[in-house]
């Protein structure tokens, strides 16, 4: 923008910076020129701004060209440091006090003008206004009016059977809902400002997902690939700054997947999966199964899930966490029996999978253990230090009954598997032998006081015993059960004689390899 000698005196009697500038100038000089490469909001402002000036310092302010004037206004320091005392950074500041009195049309056309003189606009004010104006609008509307449901779940598309209920509920989702398609107008810069002035005036986070979520799919249809990048990274920063259950799992696996496609920063992305790893027990099996990337031959893409399950498990424990640690287990067993038959799946990458959980997270040991037959079949050509160290997520004491006699004879596991998995089940045998025993004696003699206050407990472990010997597809005579121990006792006894010769083979070989090394390794706990 540029500005001829003949003006300067009437636009420099306004501006304090053309009035300095003119002041250095030399007084003799003439046809000067002044050119503005910066100016805000280009000809058009430079043009309402000139006729301010040429008109005595009066001009009509309307919320279409407060943002341009005001930005004028500052660019040209058109403030109290003139001798004038109708300046235009004063009157446009008298108009902003109106703003509440502006009609819904009006503050958006305001909004859009600060939009077009972004990022000059982020210091003038003005677009802060009008942001903090409408997210108070809609507060107030969503306070007269409010959503008839916090869930996520809840849609504007899914209403009840009953026509009655179904009018009201439509009619209370339109007045919370009626603002969506006014605000498509705004870009993600701006979308995001305005749902941190949302969040600030206390709008409900449930409706604030909503209308992210309409905003996505509305753009998408005619967004370029860039544009739907940037839209669907801005959809994701906000909802990050949200309630946790604000939007559902569900809603998350769905945003994850067209992201996928857009190539989104990792920041985003990160985002992304620490708020579906929160919700991880929301989430079912075919949520999970995601192929894994260019370039790795994992069938599905088991670092994803890997990052799931530390997201959740950062979420702290809690009496509620517990109740959720216990499906995401479940979910991660079926999860697991579904990738171990990939060929290409590391054992290192299957191991951190198995012992991704704490043990608590399982009350029981068979899902995984069939999960581990299956890849230790898969994968036969392991080495047997690598067979011990995936058997190491198996929790023997938590195996059924079934499962150990099926360990037992299972060739594909290490021998040493074997004997830890029936020495387990010993010792769980022998204290509900023992259990059984001092039930029966304390049935026999007559009851004391203190005998019958724990007679409750005692019949719950009496309860157990009979579900475990149902499980051993044993009666419940003792004299069938101590047989039933005996030979699993045989079975221990034949596995240690194997052990004792493999003991001495190994001997040998470490005794033949000490001088060459300066440590022998250990030999195995249960065979020494």
């Amino acid at each position: 923008m540029s500005s001829s000698a003949p003006s300067k005196k009437i636009i420099a009697s306004y501006s304090g910076r053309l009035s300095k500038l003119f002041g250095k100038s030399n007084a003799t000089t003439r046809n000067l020129k002044v050119i503005f490469h910066d100016f805000p909001g280009g000809a058009e402002c430079f043009e309402l701004m000139s006729r301010f000036c040429y008109n005595d310092g009066r001009t009509q302010i309307n919320p279409s060209n407060i943002s341009l004037l005001h930005c004028a206004a500052q660019f040209m320091e058109m403030n109290n440091s003139v001798s004038v005392t109708n300046n235009l950074l004063e009157q446009t500041e008298k108009s902003l006090e109106e703003i509440n009195y502006w009609t819904w049309p009006e503050l958006l056309a305001a909004l859009k003008k600060c939009q077009d003189l972004l990022p000059v606009e982020k210091s003038s004010g003005v677009l802060q206004k009008c942001l903090d104006s409408l997210a108070r609008r809609l507060a107030l509307a969503t306070e007269a009016s409010p959503c008839p449901s916090n869930s996520p779940e809840s849609s504007g598309f899914r209403f009840s059977c009953d026509s009655k209920s179904t009018e009201s509920l439509k009619s209370s989702l339109s007045r919370a809902t009626w603002w969506f398609e006014d605000l498509l107008i705004l870009s993600p810069i701006l979308v995001e400002k305005a749902v941190k002035s949302m969040v600030s005036q206390k709008l409900d986070h449930v409706i604030i997902s909503r209308f992210l979520l309409y905003y996505q799919k509305s753009r998408f249809y005619t967004a370029r690939p860039d544009e739907k990048r940037k839209v669907i990274e801005t959809v994701i920063d906000t909802l990050y700054t949200l309630n946790g259950s604000s939007v559902s799992g569900k809603t998350l696996f769905g945003i994850l997947r067209v992201s996928m496609t857009l190539n989104i920063n990792k920041s985003s992305r990160k985002k992304l999966e620490s708020m579906i790893g929160s919700q991880l027990d929301q989430a079912t099996l075919d949520n999970l199964l995601f192929p894994s990337p260019y370039g790795i031959n994992y069938l599905y893409d088991v670092n994803l899930v890997l990052r799931f399950l530390k997201a959740f498990m950062h979420g702290g424990i809690s009496k509620v966490f517990g109740v959720r640690l216990g499906k995401v287990s479940q979910l991660m067993d079926l999860y697991i029996a579904e990738v171990a038959p990939d060929p290409c799946l590391k054992p290192s990458k299957f191991l951190a999978l198995a012992m991704a959980l704490p043990d608590s997270a399982r009350n029981f040991h068979d899902e995984l253990y069939r999960a581990v037959d299956m890849y230790l079949e898969v994968h036969a050509g392991l080495l047997e230090e690598e067979k011990l160290k995936i058997c190491c997520a198996l929790n023997y004491e938590k195996l059924s009954a079934e499962a150990c006699v099926h360990l037992s004879h299972n060739k594909k596991f290490p021998s040493r598997s074997a004997v830890q998995a029936l020495i387990s089940q010993q010792y769980k045998l022998k204290s509900l032998l023992h259990g059984t025993n001092n039930s029966r004696s304390l049935t026999d003699s007559p009851s004391t006081s203190s005998e019958v206050r724990s007679k409750g407990k005692k019949d719950e472990a009496s309860k157990q015993v009979v579900l475990y010997a149902g499980k051993l597809d044993i009666s419940s005579e003792s004299e069938k059960l101590r047989a039933h121990l005996q030979g699993m006792q045989w079975r221990v006894i034949e596995l240690e004689k194997v052990c004792r010769k493999m003991q001495t083979q190994m001997a040998k070989i470490l005794k033949s390899r000490v001088s060459s090394h300066g440590h022998t390794r250990s030999l195995p706990k249960l065979c020494s």
